[in-house]
């Protein structure tokens, strides 16, 4: 089981200057645990970090995959095409399908491939923004 407070050391403007970003355990379900950071309001604002998992089935010879999930949901304001402002969801969703039998140093090698793109900003800026491909 996880902590109950989650703390990330977060870079938020990419310039290596890090502030402390604190999630509080605020639900759980089978599989699933939900956390808030300070500006969630319910029914109002979201500001969520949810952890998830699927244990992994064996078929056959093969141990099977176990499958984890971390996944952001933070409210955001936007114009709308009429000129008025809406509240909309931007969320970011990070997926592990790990083989039974997967090494951690090999799992740390590919999460940490994962960070460099996604710390790349001349990258993410061109998929996220420009929908580049």
């Amino acid at each position: 089981m996880q902590a109950d407070t989650i703390t990330l050391a977060v870079d938020t403007a990419n310039t290596g200057s890090t502030t402390s970003t604190a999630f509080s355990r605020y639900a759980e379900e089978l599989n699933k645990t939900t956390y808030i950071g300070a500006s969630h309001v319910p029914n109002s604002t979201v500001d969520t970090l949810v952890f998830g998992r699927s244990l992994p089935t064996k078929n056959g010879t093969f141990l099977g995959t176990g499958k984890s999930q971390a996944k952001f949901t933070r409210t955001m304001s936007v114009a709308a095409s009429d000129g008025t402002t809406l509240k909309v969801p931007l969320i970011i969703d990070v997926n592990f399908s790990v083989p039974v039998g997967t090494t951690s140093a090999e799992l740390v090698k590919l999460r940490q491939t994962a960070i460099a793109l996604l710390d790349n900003d001349t990258i993410m800026n061109l998929l996220n923004v420009t929908l580049a491909v």
